[in-house]
This record gives C-alpha cells, structure tokens and sequence, in this order.
C-alpha cells in the first residue's frame, strides 16, 4: 500500500506549488509528506510512537511555514505538538468517550474473565470449535453478529475471542486480521448500522444535479450494494481463509511461528502486555456462561438502544409517519457516536462487576481490572498519535491535494477504478474512511454521470459504480493504514503489534482489492458485464488464488503435550507471548 500511494504521487512531486521555505501553503505536495514519513519510519524501525509522533512534528512544522520563515516554524511547529494538536485532541469529546469505552470494554473483559464468564462462554464454542480453524471460524461469524457499528465490532470481538484463539495458539496478527477486516465491511454494508446514513448523506445532496430526487438516496445506495466489491469480497475471502485453514505470505509465517507456541513475533511489542491475556478465572470459581453473556448482551442492548432515543425512534412512531429502512438509517445517523458507546461499555462493565460479586470475587474487582489495562499507556498513546496526524493532515489539505491533483481529462470506463485508487490513497494517508467519503462523493455523481452519458454504459450506471468504488476504496485503504484508528483498535483489542498487523493484513487486503478492480469495476465498465457476475466470478478467482498460494497451517510442536489442542481455557502458561520479552512492551 505505501508503494500505492508512493505511485500516486510521483508524477505531481516534479511540480510542487512553493509558496514558502518549504512550499507548505495547502494543498500542496508537502502535504504528503507527514503520512508517508510517519508509514516509512513505522515500517522501517517497527517503533509505531516515533513513527507517528515524527508524523506529526515535521506536519505541524510545514503547517507553520505557510506563515513564517524556517527557525519560527520549527519552534512553533513543535510548539503546536502540545499546544495545538494533543490539547484539542485531549478536549475533544468524541476522542475521550472512545478512550473511556475501550477502557470500560476492556475491562469488562477482564471481569468476565476473573467470574469464570468468559470460561463458561469459551467452553460452550469449544465444544464447536475444538481446533485453531474451528476458533477461528467462530471469530469470523463473531464478527459478522456484530453487524451495528465498526468500533464494538472491533473491540468486543477481539477482547472476547483472544483467550480462545491463544489457547489453539492462533498468531494474533491473525486474530487482529479476521477482527478488522470484518469490522468496517459489514458495517459498511449492513442495512442496520451507524454508518449507511452516513455514507448516503454524503452523495445524496448531488443526485437533483443528475435528475434524481435527493429523498431517493436510499434507494441509490441499495442499488450500489452489488458493487460494493471489496467489502463483499473481504469477508468472503476472510470467510475461506478461516474455513481452509490456509495462509500465504506474513501471515503464514506468523502462523507457523504460532504453531511452535510463540503469539507474536521476537522483538514485536503487543498492545496489550502478558498481564492482560494471561488473565485466568479466580481458583474455585466454576465457569458460568451467564457472568459473561448478561454483561454482552445488555452492552449491545444499551447500544442499539441508545442509539434510537437519541436518534429520535420514539418521536417518529409517535407521529405516525412509516417506519421503512430510509427513515430507520436517518434514525441510526442521527444516534450514532461515542454516547451510545459509552453507555453500553458502562452498563457491560457494571453488569461485569455484579457478576464478580455473585461468583465472590468481588475483592477482585480492581485487580482484575488493571491487570487489563495496566499495559495500555504505549496503545493510547498511539490512539491519541494517530489521530493528531489526522489533524495535521487536515490543516495541511493532504486529501484535497490528491483529489485535485488527479482532477482533469478522465477516461470515462476506467472512473470507477481511478476513484477507488484515489479513495484508497486518501484513506491509506490520513486513516480515516469516513473523511475520504465526506471529500470524495459530493465530487462524484455530477462528474461520473457526464461521463457515463457518452458511453454505452449509461451515465446514472457509471455513478451508482462510482459511489461503490469510492466507499470500497476508503475501506480498503483505512484497512491498510498504520494511522487508522480502526486499526489501532484491533491491534489494541487483539494483544498485536500494530507494525506486525498492518504487514501481515496488508497482503490478504491488496488480493482482495486486486480482484475487486480486476474482475469487479473494469469488466464491468468495459464489458457490461452484470455486478452479479463479476461477484461469482470473483469469488471463483479467491478460491483459486487461496489455493495456489496458501499453505495449511503446520501442526502445533506441543500443545499440553499432546498436539492436538487440548486442555482447560485460560490455560495459556505453555504459550510463549514472545512480546512480552520486548524492551519498550506497553
């Protein structure tokens, strides 16, 4: 993905607007500059502080020098580090509703864990999944459940699965793989999450510009769902790869490196020590499914919940106008946001609490507690990094340089495929999907419809295909971004290197958008061919490439001494979590 982006802006650093000791007016090419330096250190020194605190500290110098010459931008560059970018980031309150909902997720986990919740949970899917596939098929259709919204997905996923996939000695770069790369695509596509108002809300506006009625934007976004590729394709692939047990590449090697008992890779620093993931059920405690399910439950319950008052649910059936799918997305975009989040996470944790108490560990509560969160300076610190660069690159106009750098005379078949580079470039850069959305689709319908109207496809074909491409690009992108939050979550939620996720994910992720581009947008545009089509052939080519390239995992060399993955849950003392032998682990 860095070599995509890197591609993208070659052409446009022979020209570079300077206005500027350093030509730092935006948008400009120096733009690019914060997200590609922060990716090139990341990959480089795998230290993912440095490389996103470098990130943003060159950002906030180029900031500085639209307005001042060399020496005062440096000083007040990095004065702007604190000053400007943490201190809004720190009173932001989105920003510090999601860190007190990972906290509360977390530990909430560690409370199922110490009531023998978790246990009672893991014990009813181990007898389903009696092996490292069979765990890992249950975290996909985990994933899939939890359909309403990206950030529970990743968090409650991860943090639930993580003692099942170490017990069968799954690497967790391969748990934080099948957590993100369900997250964000079935929260994309579901019909019933935070995100389908949002994404129609950001073309809707244009459609008068092409003879459709604003109010029809739902209807829109249904009919771009056969072209929504990379998502469809994602999960199928994430699907097959659990389901075959096969794996190419980083991943392979990772997963062989697991087979031998080591959970993450020498040297590599998990977001979560071994204090956290080591965490077993308080002694004498007998494992009580329902300690964990209430808690789980009633999280998603508060939720959804919360998520329909504030979005006004009781008001529209109090005023008797039909309740049909468009009026119930307006009610979910509406609702979204950390709130409900935050409300749920609460009641899960309170929930958590009073299970402890009803198992009598009710003494254990606060150790139970910090064992969980006690390593996660470094993960916040990351968190908070990732999205200072975001900031940088906004106040840099890093997107809108791409976008108009790439504006002009545009092949008309070949649109969808150029949105969904440019879409993924923009996201891979500043890590956020829903940004590259907000930029990209008010640009979009007007221009495809033009072009469409003078070839045989039609101009309202080309723009349902361009919707799809760019809301398929900013996911593909976002998944493969260092600097995305999402990201950063599943690492956090898995107990996986950051450096080690995004290397090992990015692979399975560029199969996925190849064959999206290849057998999805161009034969389609240039063919005529049906999304259906493309979609069943699509999902033939994964096959075949998962086949010829994927190796099955090699057996595990001891596990409980019998090799074949027995052994009580929670027993995890045999497993070498080689992070934790890291100098600078969280």
């Amino acid at each position: 993905m860095f070599c995509l982006l890197a591609l993208t802006a070659l052409p446009l650093l022979t020209s570079w607007p300077l206005s500027g000791p350093f030509g730092a007016t935006a948008p400009d090419a120096w733009s690019l500059v914060p997200p590609l330096l922060a990716i090139l250190v990341a990959v480089l020194f795998r230290r993912t502080v440095l490389a996103l605190f470098t990130g943003v500290l060159v950002g906030a110098v180029l900031v500085r020098t639209a307005d001042h010459d060399v020496l005062p931008s440096l000083v007040l560059g990095a004065l702007d580090v604190g000053n400007r970018y943490l201190w809004e980031r720190l009173g932001d309150p989105d920003n510090t509703r999601t860190i007190v909902f990972v906290v509360l997720m977390l530990a909430m986990v560690g409370l199922l864990v110490r009531s023998g919740g978790l246990a009672g949970v893991l014990e009813g899917i181990a007898r389903r999944a009696q092996s490292a596939r069979g765990s890992q098929v249950a975290t996909w259709l985990l994933g899939l459940f939890v359909f309403f919204d990206d950030y529970s997905n990743t968090v409650l996923v991860g943090s639930t699965m993580r003692p099942m996939t170490d017990r069968f000695r799954v690497a967790r770069e391969k748990l934080a793989y099948i957590v993100d790369s369900t997250a964000a695509p079935v929260a994309g596509l579901s019909l019933f999450s935070t995100w389908i108002a949002f994404e129609v809300s950001t073309f809707a506006p244009q459609l008068p510009a092409i003879g459709v009625a604003e109010e029809a934007g739902f209807a829109v976004f249904l009919e771009t769902l056969p072209y929504r590729f990379y998502c469809i394709f994602t999960l199928a692939f994430v699907g097959l790869v659990v389901a075959t047990g096969r794996d190419f590449g980083p991943m392979r090697r990772a997963e062989a490196r697991a087979s031998a008992g080591a959970l993450v890779a020498p040297g590599s620093t998990p977001m979560q020590s071994g204090r956290a993931t080591f965490l077993v059920a308080a002694p004498g405690v007998a494992p009580r499914a329902r300690r964990a399910l209430v808690p789980l439950l009633a999280f998603m319950a508060v939720t959804i919940g919360t998520i329909l008052w504030r979005g006004g649910l009781f008001e529209l059936l109090g005023s008797g106008a039909p309740l049909g799918l468009e009026a119930l997305s307006g009610v979910l975009l509406a609702g979204s946001g950390t709130v409900p989040l935050l409300a749920g996470s609460a009641t899960g944790f309170t929930l958590a609490a009073l299970g402890c108490v009803g198992a009598g560990v009710g003494r254990d509560i606060p150790r139970a507690a910090w064992s969980v969160l006690s390593s996660m300076a470094t993960a916040f610190a990351i968190l908070y990094l990732a999205w200072m660069i975001g900031s940088v690159c906004d106040a840099l106009g890093t997107a809108e340089f791409l976008t108009a750098s790439l504006q002009g005379d545009l092949p008309a078949l070949v649109f969808p495929a150029l949105l969904f580079l440019l879409a993924s470039a923009i996201a891979f850069a500043t890590g956020s999907s829903w940004s590259t959305m907000m930029i990209l689709l008010p640009l979009v319908v007007e221009l495809a419809f033009a072009l469409g109207e003078a070839t045989p496809l039609g101009g309202y074909a080309l723009v349902l295909m361009s919707i799809g491409a760019v809301l398929e690009g900013s996911i593909f992108g976002d998944h493969c971004s260092p600097l995305s939050d999402t990201t950063v979550l599943s690492s956090i939620s898995s107990a996986s290197d950051l450096v080690d996720h995004v290397r090992t994910q990015a692979p399975y992720a560029l199969v996925t958008m190849s064959v999206a581009i290849g057998v999805g947008y161009l034969p389609c545009a240039y063919l005529g061919w049906s999304p259906l089509v493309s979609l069943a052939l699509g999902l033939a080519v994964l096959v075949a490439l998962l086949f010829a390239l994927g190796r099955p995992k090699p057996p595990p060399s001891v596990i409980d001494g019998t090799g074949d993955g027995g052994g009580n849950i929670g027993d995890l003392d045999h497993v070498h979590d080689a992070g934790d032998a890291s100098p600078d682990r969280p």
